[in-house]
């Protein structure tokens, strides 16, 4: 099949930095989408007919072209955080060419110095700033696409306030074009100065003295998180998500999840790893919500809500947590029910009803026991003794992949 949509990366540097096929292209092409700024990058002798994106942007109108010779103009590369990749997602692979062109963050690496593999990459195009949060420890280089000309101010602002103040913010506007140019400082002496909308930063990231290292890997302090005393503490929390094993694209339910911190440190693993927080108290949403920020996962979906109701219509997990309302009538059985076959279920208990119900439920269901006691060394009058936190039973359980 002849592919009726062509999306062509185009730079800074307009139509003479295109290559021979994406410029026959678009001189074939009967219609031309892009941005205003975009379209304007395009000479005279392009004949097709030129039309912006309507705002809101929507891919509706495009595709209801279909069998038209179609070009759509991408900054860059369009398969990198662009159009392309949107496009993907609605059209079969024989239905559309693309010609890229560099990527804004291949040639902010280029000016930088810095190998792109050891780069990590982020953007904050209609995204959260609060994703920066979960790349942020001395030595990481990011280089980030600006939403706009205000985003290295708000870069500089959080860097300061999550500790990392020393870090050095390289902007780079316009890259490849006659207008890029460079602006430089760290972050605690950033001034805001004047920047185009197009924009990228490259930060290397730099730790104030004090300022405490979270590590990716499961098991935060307690003190990372903000919570009411109902929270997985730091040893148990690590023994459970080695037992729920994250994998990239997995879907986690943290069912009670009380601070959301299960699920928190499941995203955390993997950039796209996906939690839901099942938690029907206000004030545990409130905490949640913040935690889910300050860490750096803000896309963890909260459902206000108490199991077994709220679980109704959700998307089926990979894993589940449950770890409050184990003896709730109804939980346990809703949640194996929904969990996909192969997935993982791993409930905890503290008392001893609903250690009897994990009990039962291994009765019926199969699975594995385990006891956590984990104890303390703290002051005693002069001398030091264990203090015995209270014993953790955990359930573990894979679903039959035939159920």
């Amino acid at each position: 099949m002849t592919p009726w949509l062509t999306i062509v990366g185009i730079g800074e540097d307009g139509f003479k930095g295109l290559g021979r096929a994406a410029r026959h292209a678009l001189l074939q092409a009967s219609r031309i989408v892009g941005s205003a700024r975009q379209l304007a990058l395009l000479p005279a002798c392009i004949r097709g007919e030129r039309e912006p994106w309507p705002s809101p942007f929507s891919l509706e109108t495009l595709l209801t072209r279909r069998g038209e010779p179609v070009c759509v103009l991408a900054s860059g590369d369009p398969m990198f955080y662009g159009v392309g990749a949107s496009l993907a997602r609605q059209l079969p692979t024989d239905q559309m060419q693309v010609f890229p062109a560099p990527s804004s963050c291949s040639l902010a690496a280029a000016r930088m110095g810095w190998p792109l593999q050891d780069v990590v990459t982020l953007s904050l195009v209609a995204r959260p700033l609060a994703v920066l949060n979960a790349h942020l420890s001395t030595g990481v280089r990011l280089v980030i696409l600006s939403n706009d000309r205000h985003s290295p101010a708000a870069v500089a602002a959080l860097l300061r306030e999550r500790g990392f103040g020393p870090s050095p913010m390289t902007v780079l506007e316009h890259l490849g074009g006659p207008a890029e140019r460079r602006i430089e400082n760290c972050a605690a002496q950033w001034s805001d100065p004047t920047i185009a909308d197009l924009n990228l930063i490259a930060v290397e990231c730099r730790a104030e003295l004090h300022t405490s290292r979270l590590s990716r890997l499961a098991g935060l302090p307690d003190s990372a998180f903000e919570h009411d005393g109902q929270l997985t503490k730091r040893d148990v929390r690590a023994i459970t998500l080695a037992r729920l094993a994250p994998l990239p694209g997995e879907l986690l339910w943290d069912v009670g999840a009380g601070s959301g911190s299960i699920g928190i440190e499941w995203m955390r693993t993997h950039p796209s790893c996906r939690a839901l927080a099942i938690e029907a108290d206000e004030g545990r949403q409130g905490l949640i919500e913040r935690n889910r920020d300050t860490l750096g996962v803000p896309g963890l979906q909260l459902i206000r809500g108490r199991a077994p109701q709220a679980l109704e219509g959700l998307e089926p997990p990979d894993a589940i947590f449950i770890g409050g309302g184990v003896t709730r009538e109804g939980v346990l059985d809703a949640c194996w029910d929904r969990l996909k076959p192969g997935g993982r279920l791993v409930a905890n208990a503290v008392t001893l009803q609903s250690e009897m119900t994990l009990m039962d439920w291994r009765e019926r269901h199969g699975g594995e026991l385990t006891r956590i006691h984990v104890a303390q060394a703290q002051p005693l009058g002069e001398f030091d003794t264990w203090r015995q936190a209270l014993p953790i039973t955990l359930l573990e359980l894979v679903k039959p992949l035939d159920a």
